[in-house]
């Protein structure tokens, strides 16, 4: 049987990009029960509401929703539970330095297969303000209007 290559996204989370200003991202690695992964093969997770915490020197990804393997028997998993994720020693002390010092959140991006393995892409980020979004919007919609007024102008000119 053949190594599964590349990347296979899995669930992302537009959201936090809207939410928060990026600062920093990681991938990590993920600690997963065996209907974990069948689940997320079968491509069902959620990253709404998930965040991420440093405690005692590991790293852990709290309040993913990853819903119940639907062949699963007794041994199907908790689909709200804590997983840790896999980073280097020096990944975690950077992380967990920064939240503390600069009070920045770990937010999970992405979650998806590379090579066969689940990962998760998590960002340290900082919360953004309402007038922030509004701002992000109004600014997003200038540049939308005014590439439409180029293509526009392009048009007339043939």
């Amino acid at each position: 049987m053949p190594k599964e290559t590349g990347r296979k996204m899995i669930a992302q989370n537009k959201k936090a990009r809207h939410d928060f200003h990026i600062e920093d991202t990681f991938e990590a690695g993920l600690v997963l029960t065996g209907t974990e992964v069948k689940s997320l093969r079968a491509g069902r997770a959620s990253l709404v509401d998930g965040f991420g915490e440093v405690e005692g020197g590991e790293a852990w990804l709290l309040q993913v929703h990853i819903p119940e393997y639907s062949q699963g028997t007794w041994t199907n998993h908790e689909t709200r539970r804590r997983r840790k994720m896999l980073l280097n020693r020096h990944e975690i002390d950077k992380i967990e330095q920064r939240v503390q010092a600069k009070g920045l959140t770990i937010v999970p991006l992405s979650l998806y297969f590379k090579d066969g393995r689940a990962k998760v892409e998590i960002a340290l980020a900082r919360g953004k303000k309402q007038f922030d979004k509004r701002h992000a919007i109004a600014e997003r919609e200038a540049k939308a209007e005014a590439q439409r007024e180029i293509g526009r102008r392009l048009k007339g000119m043939e």
